[in-house]
């Protein structure tokens, strides 16, 4: 563990964070975590813990905390969606080397039902951008 420690400590959940104050400053030298807020990072709510008041300074942190906590889960779903992209030029691979007939009849029609309703949401999506384009 490093010698200095972050003032702030998020725990990450679901849809945010407990947020704690770090405190190293105590007679025996241990670390204490203090939850100070419980943040929501979809809907951008702070809620302090425990009836307590939230300083300027523990506001300044959360916030930016949530900023960047959008931007990393932003740069996740892409990742995800290449991911998939991935998955399925795999899965053509396999239906077209390696699956048996048994295989392919499991999950031909789940996989028909999926494609078909992703391309649509896409064809429907470029079209409302090309429409506000032109």
């Amino acid at each position: 563990m490093s010698a200095e420690l972050p003032d702030y400590y998020f725990r990450v959940r679901e849809n945010g964070a407990f947020v704690f104050r770090v405190d190293t400053e105590n007679r025996q030298r241990r670390i204490e975590m203090d939850q100070i807020a419980v943040v929501n990072v979809k809907n951008g709510e702070i809620k302090p813990h425990g009836g307590r008041e939230l300083s300027e300074r523990d506001l300044e942190v959360i916030r930016d905390w949530m900023e960047e906590r959008r931007e990393i889960l932003a740069q996740r779903d892409i990742d995800d969606i290449f991911r998939a992209v991935d998955y399925l030029n795999l899965t053509t691979h396999w239906a077209q080397s390696r699956a048996t007939d048994e295989q392919l009849e499991e999950v031909t029609d789940a996989l028909l039902l999926a494609m078909h309703d992703l391309r649509s949401v896409l064809v429907r999506k470029k079209a409302d951008r090309l429409m506000k384009k032109g």
